[in-house]
């Protein structure tokens, strides 16, 4: 084989190993065994259940389908910017922006939560992107920037090297997996029930993730008010199973 075309071939061999190195942690982050504290919020649903407004199958599907509109809508631009732009600066800003934007102390305490959790796990686990870190501790120094979990998950989807337009169906995936992980525990549906809707809500959520990608967080709103109320109420619940 002629120089050029060793040199070639070894380059290319060399970007590959570095590009399915970075899908292993790519993977990762979608894996329900990353302890991020995910499954301890139903997003809404216990509270909805216990105001009637979900009690079938029928209800449960309804109110998945208005949750990744309303995600869509309100947080894949958060996803989005700082996918395309994982720095510290622009993260802390879209953090206070995000904070700000939220209208319920519930939803706000719950994604800072998942947030906080996800960059911890991501910063101890991570450590071939030393720069997780550094904005952890940087951040958890000045005690004003609060984590919340929409930027933190673009965040270390650009630094783990995900497009942007994986990251944004990633960060739909991950809240329709686990509101029905949520169904499931408060037994609207069982198991493998639990598979067959989250397979026929799959293409609903690639629509969604359509509609609402690639916007600026100037564009972030609201499409489901009902949804933000009833997560609200949830602190008022008199038994509940889950945080949010």
């Amino acid at each position: 084989m002629e120089p050029d075309l060793v040199e070639t071939d070894k380059k290319r061999k060399r970007n590959v190993s570095i590009g399915s190195a970075l899908q292993w942690s790519q993977w990762q982050l979608l894996d329900s065994i990353l302890p991020t504290g995910g499954f301890a919020h139903s997003f809404g649903l216990e509270a909805a259940i216990q105001a009637r407004l979900v009690s079938g199958p029928d209800d449960l599907k309804t109110f998945i389908i208005q949750l990744l509109d309303n995600t869509g809508s309100l947080l894949l631009p958060f996803v989005y910017s700082t996918t395309l732009n994982p720095t510290l600066d622009n993260w802390q800003n879209l953090n206070r922006i995000l904070d700000a934007t939220l209208t319920n102390e519930v939803g706000r305490k719950a994604s800072v939560s998942q947030g906080s959790a996800l960059m911890r796990v991501a910063a101890a686990a991570f450590t071939d992107v030393p720069s997780l870190k550094s904005m952890r501790d940087v951040s958890v120094g000045s005690g004003v920037v609060p984590f919340h979990h929409a930027p933190v998950f673009g965040l270390i989807c650009g630094l783990v090297g995900m497009d942007s337009g994986t990251s944004q169906r990633a960060y739909m995936y991950v809240t329709m997996r686990d509101v029905i992980s949520a169904a499931t525990r408060l037994n609207l549906v069982g198991p493998l029930g639990a598979s067959v809707l989250q397979h026929q809500i799959a293409s609903v959520a690639e629509a969604m993730s359509k509609k609402w990608m690639d916007r600026p967080v100037e564009d972030a709103c609201q499409t489901a008010p009902l949804l933000d109320t009833l997560q609200g109420c949830h602190g008022y619940l008199f038994s509940r199973l889950f945080c949010s």
